[in-house]
């Protein structure tokens, strides 16, 4: 078992309202991408900023970081590996501790491109009301990570 993980849960919500977008929208030519091979791919899809429902914000960080901990308890006796995608896209060599997990030969493997760069505050269209909901709870340092 291989879980992918994010340890920035906003993050994560960011990037599941922008792979909504691109699924109704389809900005590049037509087509949906999640992920992307090229910059000028990453910069068409990261030009949307989503607008998070801040009511809604924190029973769902609260549903992410639950079925983080689900998952790992289901799964606990089953053999597996841990990945943050941080972690990946900081250290390419992390895909190398994969494929040593599955036991086949060592390849590049990492052609994508990061599609959400820079700051949060940048990247969706109520930053505001995000810190306003998220400042003193739990997830106030998903705000400050980058």
């Amino acid at each position: 078992m291989i879980f992918l993980f994010r340890r920035n849960l906003l993050r994560r919500r960011i990037s599941i309202l922008a792979n909504a977008y691109d699924q109704s929208a389809k900005p590049l030519d037509g087509k949906h991408k999640s992920h992307v091979h090229s910059p000028d791919e990453a910069k068409i899809l990261a030009s949307y900023k989503p607008s998070i429902n801040t009511t809604l914000l924190i029973p769902e960080l609260q549903q992410a970081d639950n079925m983080v901990k689900q998952a790992l308890e289901y799964f606990n006796t089953t053999r597996h590996i841990i990945l943050y995608y941080e972690d990946i896209i900081k250290n390419h060599t992390v895909l190398n501790d994969v494929q040593d997990f599955l036991r086949i030969p060592r390849m590049g493997l990492n052609r994508q491109v990061k599609i959400h760069k820079g700051p949060l505050r940048e990247q969706v269209e109520n930053w505001g009301g995000i810190q306003k909901v998220l400042n003193g709870t739990p997830y106030e340092s998903f705000l400050h990570e980058d």
